[in-house]
């Protein structure tokens, strides 16, 4: 099967398997079109058409619609009244699909960045209220009109390799990975252009900044790396 549906609320959990117990692998934001691919008496698997993500998410928190089609102005607020509509007000979250922005001027990336600072980890999270790391990044570039995959493992295959860090720029990805090799990590460099110094925003714990060298990430009030530079990648 395969019927359009699109997101009406603010953050729907998407789920891993088809319960309320199971864990939630990623949210579907306010205007996001899906196709449904299976269903149960109370829930639908679908598959989200900006990225191609899967979960299972409650059939009362969709709307069916074969006629949808998707805004391509995203919401620049991290969490804004919904604008210039008729239906009932709710609060939507940064990177939401809508008719009609607040702004016609995105920010720059590092501002977008800097606006989630304090937002605290969550799994699967993708709005100001709790978001994790491949989130931070996905819905940043959003706001910036760039489109990446959910996934840190995803996002790390997209755009091209940055060889060496003293050439990457404020904007590029920075990867990192496990004793296992696999890519478990995603943040955003910080370069300022008058010092070989290098910065990180990412989520861990909270959206943060840490300092960034060829070793990895260090973080400040740890006093230790926490995570092992992988790749740089310049979307």
């Amino acid at each position: 099967m395969s019927i359009k549906a699109f997101i009406h609320l603010a953050a729907v959990p998407m789920r891993k398997e088809p319960s309320d117990k199971s864990e939630m692998v990623n949210q579907a934001i306010y205007g996001e079109s899906c196709s449904i691919i299976d269903e149960n008496e109370k829930w639908f698997l679908i598959e989200l058409e900006h990225d191609g993500y899967q979960g299972w998410i409650d059939k009362k928190q969709v709307k069916l619609s074969d006629n949808y089609i998707q805004p391509s102005t995203v919401q620049i607020e991290l969490l804004s009244p919904l604008p210039n509509t008729s239906e009932q007000p709710q609060l939507i979250p940064a990177g939401a699909f809508v008719k009609y922005s607040h702004s016609s001027i995105p920010p720059s990336l590092l501002d977008a960045a800097k606006a989630f600072l304090k937002t605290p980890y969550l799994w699967g999270g993708r709005t100001c209220l709790g978001i994790d790391c491949s989130g931070f990044t996905q819905i940043v570039f959003r706001m910036c009109g760039k489109s990446l995959l959910r996934d840190a493992y995803q996002q790390a295959e997209q755009g091209e390799i940055v060889s060496f860090l003293d050439e990457a720029k404020t904007g590029d990805l920075a990867f990192f990975d496990n004793t296992d090799g696999r890519i478990t990590h995603v943040g955003i460099i910080i370069s300022d252009d008058n010092v070989s110094f290098k910065s990180i925003i990412h989520a861990s714990g909270e959206v943060r900044i840490d300092s960034l060298d060829t070793e990895g990430i260090f973080n400040k009030d740890q006093e230790k790396y926490t995570h092992r530079l992988r790749t740089i990648r310049r979307v």
